[in-house]
Parts: C-alpha cells; sequence; structure tokens
C-alpha cells in the first residue's frame, strides 16, 4: 500500500488535493493531514509515509523547513502559490512542485513521476541543502520584524524589548510573553508574533513555543528521547517536540 500525508494551512486546497488525488491517484492511501509544518513533520515521523505533499508556506515551519528536518524519509511534492519566476528555482532542483490552483494534467504529470520512483524503488533524495537554497531564494528579501511587544495588564502598558525576551508560550488566543524579570499575556495567537520574528533569532522548538537562541543554556535528552531545555534567565524547563528535536542534535 502507498501512503502519503498532506499539509496546507488552509482547509480548501487541502480538501481539494484529497479529493484530486482519490480521483486520479486511487490506490493512494492519505495517512494524515496537517495544517501546520510541525504537524507535518510529526506525521512523518510517526506514519512513514512514502510520499509528503507539503505546502511551502505554512505558518512556524515551512514546508520548506520540513523537507529539510525529514532528511530524504519520503518522496516530496511542494504545493505553492508563487508565481512562475520562483517555480524555476524548483525546475532547476527538479522537485516536483503543484502550482495552486492545482491543474488535473499537472497532478497526473506528478502521480506518473512518483509511481516511477516507487516501481523502481528510488531512494528519496536528502534535500537539505537544496532547500537551504530555495529558502535563501523564495524567502522575501525584506521583511518588517517587530522590535517591541507590548501587553495590557489591567491599566497599564507594558512594553517588552524583543531583544530582551526569552521566550514565547501559546495560550490559545493569547500569547505569553517571557523575559527575566517580567511576563504578560498580548491578546495575539503566536502564529502572527512567529511572521515578525528573526527565525534566526528566535527558534521554534514546539508548535506553541519559540524561545531566544542565544538564551539556550542546556538541552536535555531523557530515556525516551524527548528533548528539554534550560534558558538562561528562567527557571522553567521547556519541551522540544519531536518535530523540532534535530535541532539538538550533536554536531
Amino acid at each position: 500500500m502507498i501512503t502519503a500525508i498532506i499539509a496546507d494551512d488552509e482547509d480548501l486546497p487541502r480538501k481539494e488535493l484529497r479529493r484530486l488525488l482519490a480521483q486520479y491517484w486511487p490506490e493512494l492511501h492519505i495517512v494524515a493531514e496537517s495544517e501546520h509544518g510541525a504537524d507535518a513533520l510529526e506525521a512523518i515521523h510517526q506514519h512513514r509515509p512514502d510520499i509528503a505533499f507539503l505546502d511551502i508556506r505554512m505558518p512556524g515551519m515551512t514546508g520548506l523547513d520540513v523537507a529539510n528536518a525529514a532528511k530524504g524519509s519520503c518522496h516530496v511534492v511542494f504545493t505553492t502559490a508563487y508565481d512562475n519566476h520562483a517555480l524555476e528555482a524548483f525546475a532547476a532542483g527538479a522537485i516536483d512542485y503543484l502550482l495552486k490552483p492545482i491543474a488535473k494534467e499537472r497532478l497526473i504529470d506528478a502521480i506518473g513521476r512518483l509511481k516511477t520512483r516507487l516501481e523502481q524503488k528510488t531512494v528519496p533524495s536528502d534535500l537539505s541543502d537544496l532547500m537551504q537554497q530555495l529558502d535563501q531564494r523564495l524567502r522575501p528579501q525584506t521583511v518588517e520584524r517587530l522590535r517591541w511587544i507590548s501587553a495590557s495588564v489591567g491599566d497599564t502598558i507594558k512594553m517588552f524589548p524583543i531583544e530582551k525576551i526569552l521566550f514565547f508560550t501559546s495560550d490559545e488566543k493569547y500569547t505569553r510573553v517571557v523575559c527575566s524579570d517580567d511576563e504578560a499575556h498580548v491578546r495575539k495567537p503566536l502564529k502572527e508574533i512567529i511572521d515578525g520574528l528573526d527565525p534566526e533569532v528566535f527558534w521554534q522548538i514546539h508548535r506553541s513555543i519559540v524561545v531566544r537562541f542565544d538564551a539556550i543554556a542546556k538541552a536535555h535528552r531523557d530515556e525516551l528521547g524527548k528533548v528539554s531545555i534550560e534558558l538562561r534567565g528562567s527557571k522553567e524547563i521547556l519541551k522540544v517536540s519531536q518535530a523540532y528535536a534535530w535541532r539538538f542534535k550533536p554536531m
């Protein structure tokens, strides 16, 4: 049985891809659907699918990040709304992609190539280096980064300079902002805050946790292989989900 996962943070494109796959590749078994990149990577680890259909733009962990972290464990097909100029990067890398809205002819071509690779038992490529190149090429060159986080506490508005924040945690519709000497909740979901953070400065370590990289003091791995970290300036122990444990592998 050939298996696959679908990852897209929008419901309609995800359902449409499932419908098209059911129509043009009925033998394919979809074992999981994900709305977030971290969930997609966890699904890859759990189900070991033959194929992963990954949307490039997902909050927090992008499809490129997932492909990079998956380390060639399955064949990857990207779904994307990028224009044709940006897609030249994918063509140069010989990576399968589906431009949204997905055309049935393009999907049928991709299915044919996937079937050939599976029949020939072609080993999925480790896309790490290529994903980094694509990320640099496709990432917007100018992104306005957050400089302050403001939070209302009673009748007071607290201002947190971004360079003093140790970590963020998601609390449903709110986000907890923690510094070494203070904390507060802001009325904004974590996935929106992530878009304004520099990914070189703040690392996502869990679907609901983002930490300042240079505040990490230690990483611990228990007998089950689960990772947790300690931060300088905080007594809290933060858990790392399996999707992000790769960040803490020994060099």
